[in-house]
């Protein structure tokens, strides 16, 4: 039990910091190597390691990714960033649209794949027009993560929810779906007034810039195909008796044979690395479920008044954990302990609203933020820590006291 706890105790605080204090070793690795660590110190079986792993989230979402990915290589995401970007408006009209685009695109797309493709477009188009960046790029980014948590595609830790809590794609959007189309008016009200007369770009800013002048090329035939097989895929999760994963994986096959697209050029696009974190995050969890740990703290919890589940003592518990340990592995934590019954929707919206909200809170609360910071900062655009907690702490109070409102009234 001792190396059980140590080696979970270890790969966790990798997924807070970001890497293994000491060591290269980042979240993916060191959730693989925790999963093999825990194979090696017979923490777990070889088989039932395998079992822990749950092929329906992981097959629905990298389905999901390769459907996604068909957006970058018809060009659709960078037509689309160009179309917004240059739009003819004033500053706080444009940052308004931006919020819909983004908070709609990843709410039917895999939102860090939006917010990959995105973001180093809208850095070169933002200096095109002698914009500030900054606050369209936390805008964007919070709304795609506020957007996301409406829909049961939105994002990794909502489809790992929904399935572990049974809940139907209607189902999902209808306790999840109007908190998240209010957050994006949250957001732009928040953004809008943080950066009031602040739209001008600094002299300085853009000197590392890339290059705007670029023209994306939107190859319409393939963004038709890719939209048709987006609608199909929602539709069939709405009316098919089809399992999910089949679904997504069966689209994924459509889209990868083609005449003009490599699939090489397609599956370049799928987030491997969160595929592996999450398959190991799988294995380390139920290792250390064995040990009868966890089931231990949570009757103690229990005890002082925190119950999993309780809609609301779940909401803060998964909004807090996600900025601990990131989203992902703050929902893989809590699901193998929820019993769903009649309280199943609400759970759901609980733990989705919850990730969601809360990770617009610091740069590493999700992945989306830690993707603009990084690719902000590569094209010569610095988002501090502070910038963004100064936009981001109210957005995410105001978002999460809405949420608990909801919840509380019958989610």
């Amino acid at each position: 039990m001792d190396a059980t706890l140590t080696i979970f105790l270890l790969v966790y605080i990798a997924m807070g910091f970001g890497k293994l204090p000491g060591f290269k070793v980042d979240r993916t690795g060191a959730a693989v190597v925790g999963a093999l660590a825990m194979m090696a110190f017979g923490s777990i079986s070889s088989k039932a390691a395998w079992d822990a792993i749950d092929y329906r989230s992981v097959g629905m979402l990298f389905g999901l990714m390769v459907v996604s990915a068909a957006f970058v290589v018809s060009g659709f995401y960078a037509w689309t960033a160009q179309r917004v970007a240059t739009l003819p408006l004033n500053s706080p009209a444009l940052l308004a649209v931006l919020i819909v685009v983004s908070g709609v695109l990843s709410s039917l797309l895999t939102n860090d794949v939006v917010v990959v493709a995105m973001t180093p477009l809208l850095v070169s188009l933002t200096l095109a027009r002698g914009l500030n960046p900054v606050p369209f790029l936390l805008a964007f980014c919070f709304a795609a993560n506020s957007g996301s948590s409406g829909v049961l595609i939105g994002s990794p830790q909502n489809m790992i929810a929904a399935q572990a809590l049974d809940m139907s794609f209607v189902g999902f959007l209808k306790v999840a779906g109007l908190p998240a189309l209010l957050s994006l008016f949250v957001v732009w009200a928040v953004v809008a007034f943080m950066y009031r007369g602040k739209w001008e770009l600094p002299q300085s800013a853009g000197a590392n810039a890339p290059s705007p002048a670029y023209a994306p090329v939107l190859d319409i035939k393939e963004t038709i195909k890719a939209g048709v097989v987006t609608a199909i895929v929602i539709i069939a999760f709405v009316i098919s008796p089809w399992p999910r994963e089949l679904i997504a994986l069966t689209a994924a096959g459509v889209l990868l044979i083609n005449r003009q697209i490599s699939s090489s050029d397609m599956l370049k696009h799928v987030d491997g690395n969160l595929l592996l974190l999450i398959m190991g995050l799988f294995v380390v969890n139920a290792a250390m479920a064995a040990t009868g740990l966890p089931q231990i703290l949570l009757n103690d919890l229990r005890e002082t008044g925190i119950n999993l589940n309780d809609p609301i003592s779940l909401f803060i518990v998964s909004g807090a954990l996600s900025n601990i340990v990131g989203n992902n592995p703050a929902v893989m934590l809590l699901v193998p302990y929820l019993t769903p019954g009649a309280e199943a929707n609400a759970l759901g919206a609980a733990i989705a609203l919850g990730t969601g909200f809360s990770s617009n809170l610091i740069v590493f609360g999700s992945l989306a933020g830690i993707i603009v910071v990084e690719q902000a900062a590569a094209c010569g655009i610095r988002i501090s820590f502070g910038e963004f907690a100064k936009a981001g702490v109210p957005v995410t109070i105001a978002c999460m006291l809405m949420a608990a409102v909801w919840i509380l009234i019958g989610a």
